[in-house]
């Protein structure tokens, strides 16, 4: 497939633009020159044809969400965020002349050079997912090197965000790097994906290619998709490479996601002992702690952040089957997707855009997916987010249901009838909140015995009665009861 032009760049006031850096499905990006202060910088600017009011709304959110994100020192810097005058949204972020995309099957990386770059990469990736993001396209591209050669995560999903503002179930995805789950249809994004991908990544930078490319043979996307279905990974063929660091990541890949790290922190302590086996210093551990994002409040009571991960969609080894077309295997079904034009593969056949199964949709802005969550503090000193005006139209959530599985907690509800456009308010006892589509609501108890929520429809800024309150303990010291 030819790859398309890049679009106009737009006029920015305070930036002059300089040349094209690279087109995707539903963004292109520039060089500009900033005029104060002068520094050269990067913009990646949404396509004219996808933008809405939807998306603009979306794209406010998230743009706030990275601009914390990226305070993180691998995760790429964003300057600012704006809309042009043309409409499109666009973002300023720090500008990286190479990508590891362009180094790694030239030459790949030392096993010194790959774990580093993967405890700090990977430290990135835990800090989101305990900020409630997943990244959702972890590829070798996707890492970016600083002037200085520091390794830095970009491009947080933008995919997710435009396949639900086209209120379709597109989902934009790099097939040499993605979960077989993910691949298959059965979720969208996950901890436990995430994982794979990560694995995937730092397999790539030590083999020089994907982990199922295979040389001198027909590399396309159907063929990589039947490979990544089976999961056996080849083993790499480098006398350097400690058998254990070759066992870490085999671990990553495996097939059934239950059977991988169970989280991004475990693999970068695995990470970490290898590199302390071979002797070398090791890269330190660069995860957000307490008061990081949001200065800690005088009075404790009034806490701004959750740090659930409800957005996290964790995967629980409850696996989805997807039936495969006219009951074919995973090889022939993925060449009936491609014949029907429900597959298709990107310029260099490695991005794709699958159209599933229909299923409940949730609200996901850029790299906020599977129950997407804005997560906002309603403490009484907080300004108003809602108004908290009772209406008696509103549907009353009510059966809400919860469980404690795998350290997890997991709160569910029926859908009372919301109309488009309605959203859950899932409020924990703390009197912190979470705004959110879904109609499941995950959290970290973190040390506590019991941990209760109640349910709420908001319809137009307005809230309906609260659900009966549902707590469930969690067996540390101090509970007691069970679920009630």
């Amino acid at each position: 497939m030819a790859r398309r032009l890049p679009s106009t760049p737009p006029n920015l006031p305070g930036f002059s633009y300089l040349r094209p850096l690279g087109s995707g499905g539903f963004a292109d990006v520039f060089l500009y020159e900033q005029n104060m202060p002068r520094r050269q910088v990067a913009v990646k600017v949404l396509l004219s044809e996808i933008v809405n009011d939807h998306v603009r709304q979306l794209f406010q959110a998230e743009a706030n969400l990275m601009a914390q994100l990226s305070s993180h020192p691998s995760i790429l810097t964003v300057f600012q965020a704006s809309v042009s005058a043309d409409g499109r949204p666009y973002l300023v972020m720090e500008y990286c002349s190479s990508t590891l995309s362009q180094r790694y099957r030239f030459e790949p990386l030392s096993v010194p050079d790959t774990l580093r770059i993967g405890v700090k990469i990977a430290s990135a990736v835990e800090t989101a997912h305990r900020s409630g993001v997943l990244h959702r396209d972890l590829k070798p591209s996707n890492i970016l090197v600083t002037a200085y050669g520091h390794p830095v995560l970009s491009d947080f999903g933008i995919a997710a965000t435009l396949g639900e503002a086209e209120r379709s179930d597109a989902i934009g995805l790099s097939i040499p790097w993605s979960a077989p789950e993910v691949l298959l249809g059965e979720i969208s994004g996950s901890v436990a994906s995430e994982v794979w991908s990560l694995g995937a990544t730092l397999y790539s930078l030590l083999a020089g290619m994907s982990p199922f490319e295979v040389a001198g043979t027909e590399n396309g996307s159907a063929q990589m998709m039947a490979r990544i279905h089976k999961a056996r990974v080849p083993p790499l063929d480098r006398a350097d490479v400690p058998a254990r660091l070759g066992a870490i990541l085999n671990r990553s890949m495996s097939r059934r996601p239950e059977l991988r790290q169970p989280s991004v922190l475990e693999l970068i302590r695995e990470l970490q002992s290898v590199e302390a086996e071979l002797g070398l210093a090791q890269t330190p551990l660069e995860v957000e702690q307490d008061g990081w994002a949001v200065a800690a409040p005088a009075d404790q009571e009034d806490r701004t952040r959750i740090t659930g991960i409800n957005s996290v969609d964790a995967y629980a080894g409850r696996r989805r089957r997807k039936a495969s077309p006219t009951g074919l295997g995973a090889r022939s079904a993925t060449s009936a997707l491609l014949s029907t034009g429900q597959l298709t593969t990107g310029p260099q056949g490695d991005t794709v855009t699958t159209r599933p199964k229909k299923r409940r949709r949730t609200l996901t802005v850029w790299g906020l997916v599977s129950a997407a969550v804005i997560i906002v503090g309603l403490a009484t000193t907080a300004a108003t987010v809602l108004v908290t005006q009772a209406g008696t139209d509103i549907p009353l959530v009510s059966d809400v249901d919860g469980a404690l599985r795998s350290g997890t907690i997991v709160f569910s509800w029926a859908d009372p009838g919301v109309r488009d456009g309605d959203t859950f308010v899932v409020t924990l006892r703390s009197g912190q909140s979470s705004i959110q589509r879904g109609t499941e609501f995950r959290v970290d108890p973190q040390g506590q015995s019991r941990v209760c929520v109640t349910v709420t429809v908001n319809r137009d800024g307005k809230l309906g009665a609260p659900s009966g309150e549902k707590c469930v303990d969690t067996g540390l010291p101090g509970a007691s009861g069970g679920a009630g």
